[in-house]
């Protein structure tokens, strides 16, 4: 098999303008309900906000929780393969008492024998944040921030998708299709959703404005699981091209990180006329003779620039010790069936990337322990931001199909992505290697934008969203008069 990516504060809730629903006219949108929700009936309830309005689907009564589903979640009951239904969470009582039940009867393992984080998640930082999530965490927080959006599920390909949609205000906006990775979801970006749809409250310009649309991947989050193989990148990029014409979007624009980004640089080879660009913060860019010097073990070239030396550097160490989680899921995904037993083992799973209190996940270790690791900020991301994460794991069962996603890749994603059309990329410090302007002109071939940002890693809309949200908007600037 080639080589595998290595992936590894309140929110502000954004409530649509009452003179921009939240989807495009042409969107087709149904409200029935499924059959099992019968013994009341629904109710569609208008929040007036601000001069913004949300109309939100709720079913109401015990009947509720009989949803013919694998989760507590209010999707309509489709008709044809095209129609988009309102989606509503509400998890049983009864799976938080398990969660809860589950965490006090972890059985832990022995005390690692360093002094370091060098054997992994360390027990003392993993018990504290297990007992954090028994006793203080509320997982009905998030769950009504969640609710609060605008969310929806479709059917694209046989697989029914959910996705937030947030329209801007700004009758200009530029809509925009944002893919998470993994371990994250569509929580990672909740926090960019307010300063891409309303720039002008958080530091920018109304005609640098956003319509979002935020989906979970397939196997992720309230996605459907695929029952059958073949769900790759390249599917769904073609998936999400598929979502966008069908919001009724006749130009859009395309961002990722992590798996975010090989999806991205997929849509783009698709030659999409509505696609006008990607923006991109871990660009396949690596130099193939690079490539494989790294991966033989050899020197470094020795007239290598220094940002070219330090992505070397960066990436030879990544290789060396930042790989078993890539592999084993890459390969044998299925083996990790533990992860859906234990919540304290998924968490220990979901928080290590090989690297402890190094990047990529040392955001998320620092913002467990409450404080900088290593010198590495947690930026705004909180411990229950993490726990957020991790439940939405655990409830929605999906630890092992999201870890499929490795183990369908077939491409290299460290090499030039070999992008055509327009592309923008941010570099992260904090990013496992902060990739060099000249590999990401050799890449992206039409490159209108390159920066190093000052902060921010990995996660880099959950950790840093206005730094994050400056470069998006910038990025993309120089498309907007093709909308």
């Amino acid at each position: 098999m080639s080589e595998t990516i290595f992936p590894g504060g309140k929110t502000a809730l954004h409530i649509p303008d009452p003179h921009n629903d939240v989807r495009p006219a042409s969107a087709k949108v149904h409200s029935k309900r499924p059959p099992a929700i019968a013994g009341k009936q629904a109710n569609a309830e208008i929040i007036d906000h601000g001069r913004r309005t949300l109309i939100v689907s709720t079913a109401m009564g015990l009947a509720a929780a009989a949803a013919a589903s694998q989760f507590a979640f209010h999707p309509a009951l489709a008709g044809t393969s095209d129609e988009i239904r309102p989606f509503h969470i509400e998890m049983p009582d009864e799976d938080l008492v398990d969660l809860r039940r589950r965490l006090a009867a972890t059985r832990w393992p022995d005390k690692e024998t360093v002094a370091d984080d060098s054997q992994g998640v360390p027990l003392a930082m993993l018990q504290d944040l297990v007992r954090c999530w028994q006793t203080d965490y509320d997982w009905r927080k998030i769950e009504a921030r969640l609710n609060a959006l605008p969310q929806f599920i479709t059917e694209i390909d046989g697989l029914d998708i959910h996705f937030i949609h947030i329209r801007s205000r700004h009758p200009n906006a530029l809509p925009m299709i944002v893919t998470h990775g993994w371990p994250g979801s569509v929580i990672e970006q909740m926090k960019i959703i307010d300063p891409l749809t309303d720039p002008a409250a958080h530091g920018g310009s109304a005609d640098d404005a956003f319509h979002l649309v935020i989906p979970s991947m397939p196997g992720y989050g309230f996605s459907a699981k695929p029952t059958t193989t073949g769900w790759d990148p390249q599917r769904i990029a073609r998936a999400w091209v598929v979502l966008m014409k069908r919001l009724g979007y006749r130009k859009f624009v395309a961002q990722g990180g992590d798996w975010g980004s090989p999806v991205s640089n997929e849509m783009a080879k698709l030659d999409a006329p509505e696609l006008l660009g990607i923006h991109v913060n871990l660009p396949g860019v690596v130099p193939p003779d690079i490539f494989k010097a790294i991966a033989s073990g050899d020197a470094p070239p020795a007239d290598l620039p220094a940002d070219e030396k330090r992505a070397f550097d960066q990436l030879k160490f990544q290789f060396a010790k930042r790989r078993a989680y890539a592999q084993i899921m890459g390969t044998r995904p299925q083996t990790l069936a533990a992860l859906t037993d234990s919540p304290a083992g998924l968490a220990a799973w979901l928080l290590d990337h090989g690297d402890g209190y190094a990047q990529p996940a040392s955001a998320m270790q620092s913002a467990v322990l409450g404080r900088a690791v290593n010198g590495h900020s947690a930026g705004s991301l909180t411990r229950d931001d993490v726990l957020d994460n991790i439940t939405l794991y655990w409830l929605t069962n999906t630890a092992i199909s999201s870890a499929r996603l490795y183990w369908e890749n077939k491409t290299n994603l460290y090499l030039p992505a070999h992008v055509a059309i327009s592309a923008a990329v941010t570099a992260f410090p904090g990013e496992s290697f902060v990739a060099p302007r000249s590999w990401a002109e050799k890449a992206y071939r039409k490159l209108i934008y390159f920066h190093e940002a000052e902060a921010g890693g990995h996660f880099a809309a959950w950790e840093q969203p206005d730094i994050f949200s400056r470069e998006v908007r910038d990025a993309f600037r120089p498309l907007r008069s093709q909308i």
